[in-house]
């Protein structure tokens, strides 16, 4: 074995990929992540000694490393397989270190997609590890050492214990509670539309033209007088089409996928957090088992971002396009995509490492989450790389009495990209198009009806976590590593909660990001925390010492951190607490929002004299369909949520259960959404589970009504099919029942 040739990687599933690839010359072991770091007792970095670091081995990690001691003293060469990233590089480095290599004998390779072929030949082009992206890691690692290990101390004295700061987390907590500010302050203005439906004859179909303004210029209605003053004028004149426009229209397709964009569409379309959307990716990368294929990398390396892609790659997704689905969905020449600036470009965008392997031809051998990501990433890529769809679009102007009305209309005609992918949207605002007739110019139309409807703006939308990731990559906060660990950072502390799918600031984090904005604005300041990871990317280019950073940033924080013990000796901030619209049944006071073992719950505030307290409720959007009341989020004793209306056992909702019971109060496993029915407008709603699901109407009473059985999921049971089910399952019982018997006697009879 004293010839044996050993490569580290960082998971066990990396290892056996790996292992297969290369054969019976390497012996290839996970170090399961880190196993030298910053000790956790103490802070491990001395500003005052040139910022000297004390790395120690991690606990709990010593089998694996005697393990990796003897496999490396054994070996003829070790090659540090570790994630080709900031972190992989330290984690090598650390590697060395603690298995004391030589430099001739500790080898760098990093695989941008765990495919045989790459494999292979990033073992045959070693090299050293790059002293320069360890430095920038480093830099990273001690910054937010020292703010967390000195700021957070100060939050657990003026606030209370368990609170954390850190220069990512921070700002992403400001950014949220900015936002709110925002929709707090937000003052709506007033608006009106004003639709005419207009037809050639009274027996012909009608279509549906939006008051646009002026033949010189679009105009907007600002109150309903103003509305009234165009509607008299209309009313009484004939409506003339002025102008009707044919033209062309192309979409093209978005780049493939880098991480921020991968986790924005995960949790578009498949409702995935970016923590499991990292996590399942993580998974594809690594390999899986393909029936027919062995052990394969599914996917290149998943945080990146650059919009680079290979030209092996593209040519393979020429060629599969054009094989596929014809020259006519191939552009003639590659697509190339220009990455953004400040991107660090270190590897490709996200794409399948063998386009040929579909995700049909591999869902078998993959888990749901699995398949659903892979398909996702797959058909982004290939969609980057064909035509263009193409629409016909036609607008109708049609004038009265000086005003106009438009009517668009856009139709697919050649399908291109959208034949495999359509991009996400995180807010459906798109009306939908009815076709429109052919008219000609000149031609007089009849006013069927005028509709006006009142609107009001609307204010800024909460951040949900896809829309916070892509503000945190527009305005430079954190990488591509740090997104995912950041958003779970601000919910699990409490600082950020989820109402829904958006996210919004809590007491605590509002009452924590004024306190570091009074006391610590640049560690929340947004343009200080871009600035820094510009630095740390001057750092990796090897342009500036890590530890001058270090230095010019320590100076600042510890004069910050001296007044802000001065400014705050002998004053502790009380965290007010988060009252509800929930009235407690015992006083009548409103109920307030705690924190308890097993996560928030709503108690009195009168306590001790009253201790009443109950689940915390979450209010969905819409209403009763029964009796208008709210609908509530709830969780049943077995931890299902199911949705109910505030009201209980006191709503107007009458039905007969599965048993022939009478249910009272409206009750539903569908979730709730903001949309109501265009027919009835009463509250719409969708299947739970991940994804995206088609909203439906529950009103039997209405025209778009959708019965149980086709809405997917589980379908309803009748009295008749409950009895009979319980009839089968009690003769099951029975059957088994004598059958334990008569084994038992047998048994009896052997003995």
């Amino acid at each position: 074995m004293a010839n044996t040739k050993l490569v580290i990687v960082e998971s066990p599933a990396k290892a056996r990929t790996i292992e297969k690839y290369l054969g019976s010359d390497y012996r290839v072991l996970a170090s399961m992540g880190h196993l030298r770091d910053l000790p956790k007792s103490t802070m491990g970095v001395d500003p005052a000694n040139d910022f000297a670091v004390q790395y120690i081995p991690v606990k709990g990690r010593e089998d694996i490393i005697d393990q990796l001691k003897k496999a490396a003293k054994s070996a003829k060469v070790v090659y540090l397989a570790t994630d080709p990233d900031r972190e992989g590089e330290a984690i090598s480095w650390h590697l060395k270190e603690l298995l004391e290599l030589p430099d001739e004998k500790a080898r760098r390779v990093t695989f941008n997609e765990i495919t045989k072929r790459v494999v292979t030949e990033s073992i045959e082009q070693p090299r050293d590890i790059d002293q320069n992206l360890v430095d920038a890691q480093q830099a990273r690692r001690v910054l937010d050492r020292i703010v967390g290990y000195e700021l957070s101390p100060f939050l657990w004295k003026k606030v209370k214990k368990g609170l954390s700061a850190g220069r990512v987390q921070s700002v992403a907590t400001r950014m949220v509670l900015d936002r709110e500010r925002d929709i707090r302050a937000f003052v709506p203005e007033e608006y009106w539309l004003l639709d005419a439906d207009l037809a050639r004859t009274e027996k012909s179909g009608s279509f549906t033209a939006r008051f646009y303004g002026t033949e010189k210029r679009k105009t907007e209605l600002h109150s309903e007088e103003e509305t009234m003053q165009v509607w008299n004028a209309v009313e009484k004149s004939p409506f003339v089409i002025r102008s009707v426009v044919k033209s062309e229209r192309q979409r093209s397709p978005a780049p493939p996928f880098i991480t921020s964009t991968l986790q924005q569409e995960a949790s578009r379309r498949l409702g995935m957090t970016p923590r499991r959307t990292m996590s399942i990716a993580q998974q594809l990368y690594e390999g899986v088992d393909i029936s027919g294929e062995g052990t394969v990398g599914l996917i290149t390396y998943m945080r990146t971002d650059s919009l680079r892609l290979s030209e092996d790659a593209l040519a393979s997704a020429g060629k599969y396009i054009k094989d596929r689905y014809g020259d006519t969905y191939y552009p003639g020449k590659p697509r190339r995509f220009k990455t953004g600036k400040g991107a660090q470009d270190a590897h490709e965008a996200i794409r399948p490492s063998v386009v040929t392997l579909d995700p049909e031809r591999v869902r078998k051998d993959l888990t749901i989450e699995q398949y659903r990501l892979y398909r996702l990433i797959w058909g982004r890529f290939l969609a980057s790389q064909m035509s263009n769809a193409v629409y016909d679009s036609l607008t109708i102007n049609a004038e009265s009495a000086g005003y106009v009305f438009r009517a668009n209309h856009s139709e697919l005609r050649f399908a291109g990209y959208t034949a495999v992918y359509e991009e996400g949207k995180d807010e459906d605002s798109e009306d939908k198009q009815s076709p429109l007739p052919d008219l000609r110019e000149g031609e007089v139309v009849q006013l069927v009806k005028l509709k006006k409807e009142q609107k009001f703006t609307q204010p800024p939308t909460r951040y949900t976590e896809a829309t916070l990731i892509r503000a945190m990559e527009e305005k430079g906060i954190g990488r591509p590593s740090t997104y995912a660990p950041t958003i779970s950072t601000i919910l699990s502390r409490q600082y950020v909660r989820k109402e829904g799918k958006y996210l919004c600031p809590t007491n605590l984090g509002e009452t924590v990001t004024e306190l570091m904005e009074d006391c610590f604005a640049d560690i929340v300041d947004l343009k200080f925390t871009a600035g820094m990871e510009d630095k740390l990317d001057h750092v990796e280019e090897g342009k500036v010492c890590w530890k001058s950073i270090l230095s010019d940033f320590y100076g600042g924080f510890s004069d910050e951190m001296r007044e802000a013990e001065r400014k705050l000796e002998g004053k502790r901030i009380r965290v007010p607490d988060e009252v509800s619209e929930e009235i407690c049944p015992v006083c009548g006071k409103n109920l307030v929002v705690k924190n308890g073992r097993f996560g928030p719950f709503l108690a009195c505030p009168g306590f001790p004299e009253c201790t009443f307290s109950m689940p915390l409720v979450v209010e969905m959007p819409g209403s009763c369909p029964a009796c208008g009341g709210r609908i509530l989020k709830r969780t049943s004793k077995k931890g299902n949520t199911y949705y109910a209306c505030e009201k209980g056992r006191d709503c107007t909702f009458r039905d007969v259960g599965a048993e022939g019971q009478e249910i009272v109060g409206f009750m539903t496993w569908d979730v709730p959404v903001k949309d109501n029915c265009p027919t009835c407008g009463k509250t719409m709603f969708k299947k739970s589970g991940r994804g995206a699901k088609k909203p439906f109407c529950i009103n039997e009473e209405c025209p778009d009504f959708t019965p149980v059985e086709k809405r997917g999921g589980y379908t309803k049971k009748t009295a008749s099919t409950s009895k009979k089910t319980g009839a089968t399952e009690k003769a099951s019982a029975k059957k088994q029942t004598t059958k334990k018997t008569a084994a038992g006697k047998a048994d009896a009879e052997k003995k």
